[in-house]
């Protein structure tokens, strides 16, 4: 994959999935400007940072960006786990803010800078929880879920500017905000015993696929929900 010429704005790239994604496309030739409220000192050289809180006014990305933008990654996300009755409103409200309305403003942010590519793509974050139903998960679930309709209304949608829109829905990945998930050997391996193929997600792996949806191989590929789950979503091997 060769992203030379290509650039790539990778939002919430401090950390987890899009840290990573950060180094894979660096590795690759992007040139990768970040948004997010940190900094993080495994960034390679070169990459640009903005600092910005998508809860808050992104007008700055407005500045930061450059004229032609070839990708976005929105990498922020969150994991609200509680019994049902335990989950309040705001809960489902922050869990939609920071997933779906940062995303869409991220999005009309950036815009402009992915039109003028004249063949862009936007990858968003999803999960395994939109659509395989987990207890404890009604919060993000709802979130997730809102995130699948949107990248399925803006693939339609822009379309017709050659702009392509798809995401990811990983099951459990062990990064920062899974910490409490896999923070002793028995949960990693209870985690990885639920799964089909006997192991929990890497970052790595669902920067993979991110890689591949922005890169020019792909490009026949929109309005999509690739699930980089370890066959969690689809297989039952427990019978």
């Amino acid at each position: 994959m060769n992203f030379n010429n290509k650039n790539i704005l990778v939002v919430g790239g401090s950390s987890g999935i899009g840290l990573a994604s950060v180094k894979s496309l660096t590795e690759k030739g992007a040139t990768v400007y970040t948004a997010s409220r940190t900094i993080s000192e495994e960034w390679p050289t070169g990459v640009k940072h903005q600092e910005l809180d998508v809860l808050q006014d992104v007008n700055a990305l407005a500045d930061f960006l450059p004229e032609t933008l070839h990708g976005l990654v929105y990498s922020v996300g969150s994991i609200t786990l509680k019994p049902f009755g335990r989950v309040s409103e705001d809960d489902f409200l922050n869990d939609y803010r920071l997933n779906v309305i940062g995303a869409a403003k991220i999005i009309q942010q950036a815009f402009k800078n992915l039109k003028a590519a004249n063949s862009a793509s936007i990858v968003l974050i999803s999960s395994v929880a939109a659509t395989t139903g987990m207890g404890f998960h009604s919060s993000i679930s709802s979130a997730k879920a809102g995130i699948e309709g949107l990248t399925k209304s803006l693939a339609a949608e822009f379309s017709a500017v050659n702009i392509r829109v798809n995401a990811v829905a990983p099951s459990l990945t062990d990064t920062r905000l899974s910490a409490g998930l896999l923070n002793t050997d028995d949960k990693k391996i209870a985690s990885a015993k639920r799964h089909p193929l006997g192991k929990f997600g890497q970052p790595e792996d669902i920067a993979a696929a991110i890689s591949f949806l922005l890169n020019d191989e792909s490009n026949w590929i929109t309005g999509q929900i690739i699930n980089i789950d370890g066959g969690m979503g689809n297989l039952r091997t427990n019978l």
